[in-house]
């Protein structure tokens, strides 16, 4: 393996990466070079976001418009204290900062909506969505079948958790394969409680599956739903099928 390809700095800061068959220094400059937006900056984004920036990714945009409150404290890791009041962007752009100067991290202090989602996702390949409303889910997965982007997104409540991968330049399902419309009653830590732990499995999950697609790595979690219970520790797989009364079945492929 030749360190010429790669600063010495970074050689010996990613080297247990780059010693992976799998990565290597040709894996690793993919990292450097992906462009990834994660939507929420919330219990899924920080871990999110935190194992992004310490595996290398090269190109972070992050989007939230809320600002930190003490209740955020127990399980969004990028913020203490000293925080509340300020945007979560903002916080989280200068620990990425922190971690690694030479990430480019682009905030948007934006709520996701029809008008705003192209202008803000258009120059990332990778969308993660750490949202917490099925509202902006919906949004999120429409805007990038259409836009045949790589979308993982994931969603906690209570002890349980869910994580969707769906690659948008494959023939695959989609969100609403499996949902179709919005239940009736809004799910959400704020209404229905969360253990802390949780929010950060689901986060590093979320980070894995972006490294995977970014080294296009074969990747049997496309188009498929994990479920994950923090109380037994259980994780299985359940696979997604396309529904052809889908909102967006002529573009599935």
């Amino acid at each position: 393996m030749k360190k010429a390809s790669i600063k010495s700095e970074d050689y010996q800061k990613y080297y247990r990466q780059l010693i992976l068959k799998k990565i290597g220094i040709i894996g690793q400059k993919k990292i450097f070079r992906a462009k990834v937006l994660v939507i929420g900056a919330g219990g899924l984004g920080c871990p999110l976001i935190l194992y992004l920036a310490y595996s290398g990714i090269g190109n972070l945009g992050i989007a939230d418009h809320d600002k930190i409150e003490l209740s955020n404290l127990s399980r969004q890791v990028l913020f203490t204290k000293k925080d509340i009041g300020k945007y979560k962007v903002l916080i989280a752009k200068k620990v990425v900062g922190r971690i690694n100067k030479k990430i480019n991290v682009k905030t948007f202090r934006d709520k996701i909506d029809k008008k705003n989602i192209k202008k803000i996702a258009k120059n990332y390949q990778i969308i993660c969505d750490g949202t917490d409303n099925f509202k902006s889910r919906f949004l999120i997965n429409d805007y990038c079948i259409k836009n045949k982007k790589i979308l993982i997104s994931s969603a906690i409540n209570k002890f349980d958790g869910q994580l969707f991968v769906f690659d948008f330049k494959r023939k695959t399902p989609c969100f609403r394969c499996f949902m179709p419309e919005s239940p009736n009653e809004e799910l959400n830590c704020e209404s229905d409680g969360i253990i802390t732990t949780l929010a950060g499995i689901a986060g590093s999950l979320q980070a894995n599956e972006v490294i995977k697609s970014i080294l296009n790595i074969k990747n049997h979690s496309d188009g498929n739903i994990m479920i994950f219970n923090a109380l037994n520790s259980n994780f299985r797989k359940v696979k997604l099928l396309k529904n052809p009364n889908c909102k967006n079945s002529n573009l599935h492929g």
